[in-house]
């Protein structure tokens, strides 16, 4: 292996800005050198159909995750419009409760989780001194996996069968009896479909972080980022498969009746909720996770100090992946389950709240302990997010307690703790990281005044909808209701809340139009415009095809900030066994690989490059989906060969296995 000697930028150079000046010239090389001809996609449709760029595929996963975002929230809107007065006739009931299944639907499934993936998929290499993911084919199948089952669950419009049985699909009001018609079968096969591409994405994760960290990154100096993603993705492998077979044994009661959730054939309703709430607990935090690792970057940089107490932080992550799987049964406390049981889920329901207190308290402290701190757009919604969230888990230790959740159980005030959670666990976090990593994803600027505008309309907007329904559940107001009569008390709180919903849109609308206008005429974004302290800042904006033309050495958790502090560049590895890493020959993509836990035996891995093999296999798996709705054997025949064939070539195309 040899490393580059640290050695200072030429004197001719064009100056750089402060943090990205400690960068060495050997992680960038000229546009028109092998390595970037290697790396780069082909122009045009070809490319953009093709690519495994895992920069790409993260970026579509971030638009896409924010289009599903803005369908969502405007069907919540649509449903605050009925629900804002007594009466109402925006919505009938049949519409209403298509348009609750839909936005439950799109939020937890199409939102929530590919939103984080996206962040990770761009991040992650960078993060970890890589040229891509571990599974280049397999992030893009991930990809188009998610869009196709996105479509194809929205197709249900089209088929005019939208699924009407509500996002969590209790059975037997989802069996064929009490839900007649396609629009079931539509969210079964859909949603596992979806489940193939979040299994496959998480190993993925899994196998990039453990095995192509820089050199010299040890599991102790891997970003709080890679740790969140490393948890989720280790969550999604042992949760997702359980939503998986629950939609598909749904889907086999409905098409098949098989009568497994019938009582009067011997089947158990209940157990569908056990595969449901297995995975629909875990979710919660397999989404939390990766969020407070947002925040856990963001925090820091814009404090200008070190997290605190980054080994207690990193132990809460993996605490709460384990605990999370000890919840699911608080769900169903009004099934009859006996008290000895729910007790112990109560008791870890209650448990899991304090490795989330222990990164709270780290924040806390981390903003404390700044010598100055700088209220800037990601700074505000991550702080935004830790008082919403407080809130959220407030309301969750509540529930945790038998008598009163038997009591509140489906009212408004169990809705009122779910969207604090999701919104204030998701979407702030989710903006944070818009707002932190949009320059170097785009290589331009936002407007940090419409920053600011789009944080104060949503942070409002998000109290006003959400706090008065926990008065609304405390009154007696049942969830899932299209309507309601006058004279009960209600009226209130629902305008109020309908109102709070008018400005939570109003600040999504406004960060959406920064988005879109920095994107086209925002300023020119620095390296490192925040003075970030991972390696992500060590890079142009945007970053190069390859990433960084020679690997990274890295000695410390915060590798920017000790190269601008010791004012010293970072060496780096530009060839192993006598392999030129920096001006290849020959075609394959080759990157680094590294041990598991203290990376530091090196080798070097051919990577695959842009194959149209993931489009047309999720083209077949979808192909196989139309079937089973459609009942149609030809079409099953036709995906059944297209998938086959696609495995076949897969297999047979060139890239070598990370071992």
């Amino acid at each position: 292996m040899t490393i580059a000697e640290p050695r200072p930028p030429s004197p001719t150079s064009t100056p750089a800005p402060e943090a990205a000046a400690v960068v060495p010239p050997e992680l960038t090389v000229a546009g028109d050198a092998p390595l970037a001809r290697q790396w780069e996609d082909r122009p045009g449709l070809p490319g953009f159909l093709t690519t495994v760029d895992h920069k790409r595929i993260g970026v579509r996963y971030i638009v896409t995750a924010f289009i599903f975002l803005l369908v969502g929230g405007v069907e919540a809107l649509f449903m605050r419009a009925q629900l804002a007065r007594p009466g109402g006739s925006v919505l009938g009931p049949d519409t209403y409760n298509q348009l609750m299944t839909m936005h439950g639907t799109t939020m937890v499934f199409l939102f929530n989780t590919p939103v984080f993936a996206g962040f990770g998929n761009y991040l992650v290499p960078l993060q970890i001194g890589a040229r891509d993911m571990a599974f280049p084919r397999l992030n893009a199948l991930s990809y188009w996996i998610y869009v196709l089952s996105g479509v194809f669950l929205y197709g249900s419009l089209a088929m005019r069968q939208v699924p009407d049985g509500g996002w969590f699909a209790y059975t037997p009001l989802t069996s064929s009896a009490y839900s007649p018609g396609k629009g079931m079968d539509f969210w079964a096969i859909g949603v596992t479909f979806l489940g193939i591409s979040t299994t496959v994405g998480a190993i993925n994760f899994i196998v990039t972080i453990m095995r192509m960290r820089a050199p010299g990154m040890s599991l102790n100096r891997m970003p709080i980022f890679c740790w969140g993603v490393l948890s989720m993705a280790g969550m999604i492998v042992f949760a997702v498969p359980s939503i998986t077979l629950a939609g598909l044994l749904l889907e086999s009661d409905r098409a098949f009746g098989m009568h497994l959730f019938d009582p009067a054939r011997g089947g158990n309703p209940v157990l569908y909720q056990h595969l449901f709430w297995f995975w629909g607990h875990p979710e919660v935090y397999i989404l939390f996770i990766p969020a407070t690792g947002i925040v856990s970057t963001v925090i820091p940089t814009f404090a200008g100090r070190r997290i605190a107490a980054y080994p207690l932080v990193v132990a809460a992550l993996v605490a709460t992946a384990f605990i999370s799987f000890g919840l699911w049964v608080h769900h169903m406390f009004a099934t009859g389950t006996p008290l000895l049981v729910a007790s112990f889920f109560s008791a870890a329901s209650m448990i899991v709240a304090i490795p989330s207190g222990v990164q709270i308290f780290a924040w806390i402290t981390t903003v404390w302990l700044a010598k100055r701190v700088r209220y800037e757009p990601p700074m505000l919604f991550a702080l935004g997010f830790i008082v919403i969230f407080v809130i959220g888990g407030m309301t969750g230790v509540m529930v945790a307690v038998v008598p009163f959740d038997q009591q509140v159980t489906d009212t408004y005030f169990v809705v009122a703790h779910f969207h604090y959670v999701l919104i204030g666990g998701t979407v702030f976090p989710a903006f944070a990281g818009f707002h932190f990593w949009f320059p170097k994803i785009t290589g331009r600027m936002l407007n940090p005044r419409l920053g600011r505008l789009s944080f104060w309309l949503m942070f409002v907007g998000t109290n006003l909808t959400i706090f008065p329904m926990h008065i609304l559940g405390l009154e007696g107001m049942p969830r899932r209701v299209y309507t309601y009569q006058d004279g009960l008390g209600w009226n209130v709180w629902n305008m109020l809340s309908s109102i709070g919903a008018l400005i939570l849109a109003a600040g999504v609308v406004v960060a959406g139009f920064d988005f879109w206008w920095a994107w086209r005429r925002g300023r020119p974004a620095p390296a490192d415009p925040w003075g970030g302290d991972s390696l992500e800042w060590g890079v142009p904006s945007p970053p190069p095809a390859y990433n960084v033309a020679a690997f990274p050495v890295v000695s410390d958790l915060h590798p920017m900030w000790q190269a601008r502090d010791e004012g010293r560049l970072m060496p780096a590895v530009v060839s192993v066994a006598g392999e030129d890493l920096v001006e290849p020959h020959g075609e394959h993509h080759r990157t680094l690989t590294t041990s598991a836990i203290d990376a530091s035996s090196v080798d070097v891995s051919s990577m695959p490059g842009p194959s149209h093999l993931p489009l047309v296999l999720a083209v077949g798996v979808l192909v196989l989906c139309v079937a089973l709705i459609s009942r149609n054997a030809m079409v099953g025949i036709a995906g059944g060969v297209l998938t086959a064939v696609s495995l076949i070539r897969w297999h047979d195309e060139g890239g070598e296995p990370v071992e």
